[in-house]
């Protein structure tokens, strides 16, 4: 009788014969894999059973398939041409008419849609990529297609490929995909020859140099030179326009987005040109494409942006007369918010105008930055050089948000009195009393002390000091400060006022007077005639005591003479 512990065991047995059954059997399997026993194929009853002929060239790899192609091409030779196409979607009777003119437009748009990475290209018939590193997917694996490039149409993009196919027990062959093939009529009517460059003579439409040909030599320069003339007419346009409105508000919206208009004005004539007339070849239309791209998102941003900065610009005109005023407290942070408002919308439009220009351009995939970005190269570089700029701009919508410092305030920095003229993304302006501009970096302001002065009430005291005689009668000098203190109108708070003195040396006595100011700048030319006052004032009464030795108000030297005896005299 069999028992529980042996049941356990004959089952255990059975478990791990079981799993290395199935080992064995994955490795067998990831050995015929690796030796190359049974590669991947697309199936085919037949391959191209309609057009006439063998097959030109060599088509066992990708590589020589593009190559028996593009020698194909460049002959003119259609009909050969056609065997590098996956025609399985058409029937036989009509693929010997059909293949010429598809191998006629794919060859167009290769030329001129896309730039073919020859080295990408693996010259291995089972296409295994084996130059890669081992964080790649693909590295090591039998592949049967491979994408060519991406094609951009207005409503979607088109992947071009090439695969394997197999008809039987024939040899596997590389050929243009057949999902690609029956994309070609679309893609040629958007990338083929215009009507008008098909109406140029031959001479014309051959090679020149590098991949153009002497007609885009031409017309490279002309469509250029025809979007600048295109971008001056409408500069001077909306300048007349300017000068005809005068003095209207919409002068000053005119007159910002001049600049940005006539630059869309370029890149949208340089645009439909090339839509209408013109479509150049593969690696100028890789450089032209971003560059146009990048132009025409940058002109809209900053129509967008002159046009807020104009109606800001004109509302603040409108509510706000002089923000340095004692009374302009409200004016002031209004200004100050509509400064916030405007820096916040041009980094958002800065933001959308970037993430267009990436996703419209895909960078990534040309002009080689991928290799950069790969690397993470170029984010360290704009990571570094971004860095105090970033910080600029946070300190500059800390200073707007928390209004330490409003357009308008009265600040002392760096020991120069002076008024916020203007906070920038970077700079902060100040505008001095001798109407001297400071220009002072965000982060360093933020990060230094500075005296607010109209932060919450624009009165302040202002001092004065005298230097007296040590003799000077200080109570019939603190009447005249009181009678200029009463009389005065900008002085305020007359119980606050005071006259005291503070110190004295071997020469004088120092007196200080302390007045109250309704602001910054009415409290300064105070503060002069003050001291002009109080000096006449001591003036008149060093003059009428005259040569009485017990009063005198003006500082003296004086001298001490020794007789012969040794008493001073």
């Amino acid at each position: 009788m069999m028992t529980t512990g042996s049941l356990f065991a004959i089952r255990r047995a059975i478990v791990v014969l079981g799993l290395c059954m199935l080992s064995l059997a994955m490795a067998g399997g990831l050995a015929r894999a690796q030796s190359g026993d049974g590669p991947p194929v697309y199936e085919r009853d037949a391959i191209n059973a309609g057009l006439p002929g063998e097959p030109p060239g060599y088509y066992d790899t990708p590589q020589a398939t593009m190559e028996s192609f593009h020698d194909a091409a460049e002959r003119e030779d259609w009909a050969a041409a056609a065997h590098a196409l996956d025609l399985g979607f058409l029937p036989p009777e009509q693929q010997a008419s059909a293949g010429p003119r598809l191998a006629r437009q794919l060859h167009a748009v290769l030329g001129r849609a896309m730039t073919l990475d020859w080295d990408a290209l693996p010259d291995r018939p089972d296409a295994l990529d084996d130059t890669s590193s081992s964080k790649n997917p693909m590295a090591g694996v039998p592949r049967r297609d491979i994408r060519l490039g991406r094609i951009d149409m207005p409503t979607r993009a088109v992947t071009a490929r090439i695969a394997r196919y197999q008809a039987g027990d024939g040899d596997p062959r590389w050929l243009i995909a057949g999902q690609t093939v029956q994309n070609l009529p679309q893609l040629y009517e958007r990338y083929g020859p215009t009507a008008f460059e098909q109406a140029l003579p031959q001479m014309l439409r051959q090679p020149a140099f590098w991949t153009l040909l002497w007609w885009e030599v031409i017309a490279l320069p002309f469509v250029i030179a025809v979007a600048f003339l295109a971008a001056a007419l409408t500069w001077r346009a909306l300048r007349t326009l300017s000068d005809r409105y005068g003095d209207m508000w919409i002068v000053g919206v005119l007159d910002a987005v001049r600049t940005p208009v006539a630059l869309f004005a370029f890149a949208g004539t340089f645009a439909v040109m090339r839509q209408l007339f013109f479509t150049f070849s593969g690696p100028i239309a890789a450089i032209l494409d971003p560059v146009q791209i990048l132009a025409i998102v940058l002109a809209i941003a900053a129509i967008f942006l002159a046009v807020i900065e104009g109606i800001l610009d004109t509302v603040a005109q409108n509510q706000i007369d002089d923000i340095s005023e004692p009374e302009a407290e409200r004016d002031r942070n209004y200004y100050t918010t509509l400064s916030a408002v405007r820096r916040i919308v041009i980094v958002i439009l800065l933001l959308v105008a970037i993430g267009v220009v990436l996703m419209q351009t895909n960078l990534t995939e040309t002009l080689g930055f991928s290799l950069v970005a790969s690397a993470g190269f170029l984010t360290l570089i704009l990571a570094f050089a971004a860095r105090t700029m970033l910080g600029d701009v946070m300190a500059s919508l800390q200073i707007a948000f928390s209004k330490t410092a409003r357009i308008g305030d009265a600040v002392k920095y760096d020991g120069n009195w002076s008024y916020v003229e203007k906070i920038g993304f970077t700079h902060l302006r100040l505008r001095t009393w001798d109407e001297r501009r400071v220009l002072v970096p965000v982060g360093q302001f933020v990060q230094s002390s500075f005296e607010n002065w109209t932060k919450t009430d624009p009165s302040l005291m202002e001092v004065a000091r005298l230097h007296l005689d040590h003799r000077a009668d200080i109570a019939k000098l603190r009447e005249e400060f009181a009678n200029f203190v009463e009389n005065d109108d900008d002085a305020i708070s007359p119980e606050e006022a005071k006259m005291q003195v503070v110190d004295h040396t071997d020469r004088a006595m120092v007196v200080r007077m302390i007045v109250r100011a309704t602001d910054p700048s009415t409290g300064w030319d105070m503060l002069c005639r003050l001291r002009e006052h109080m000096l006449h004032a001591a003036a008149q009464m060093d003059a009428a005591a005259g040569a009485e030795p017990a009063s005198a108000f003006l500082p003296r030297d004086r001298e001490v003479r020794m007789d012969e005896s040794g008493d001073a005299s």
